[in-house]
């Protein structure tokens, strides 16, 4: 298991958690999905051999959020 922090910008309320929270949780080899809206940061615990740090990057950004 792999742990990556992202700087993601626009999450601004818990509609914007839960949509981050659910795309990329979505993904198979993720095993959770931690948002801070304080911090503007997602971290996500997954396993490298199932996804990558380019998959939950994009399936961040298709929830409308900007990964920086």
């Amino acid at each position: 298991m792999e742990n990556v922090t992202l700087s993601v910008k626009g999450m601004s309320c818990g509609h914007c958690v839960k949509a981050v929270e659910g795309g990329v949780g979505e993904l198979n080899g993720v095993k959770s999905v931690e948002v801070s809206l304080e911090d503007a940061k997602v971290t996500v615990a997954f396993d490298p051999s199932q996804v990558t740090v380019e998959d939950i990057k994009e399936a961040i950004d298709d929830q409308g959020y900007d990964v920086a």
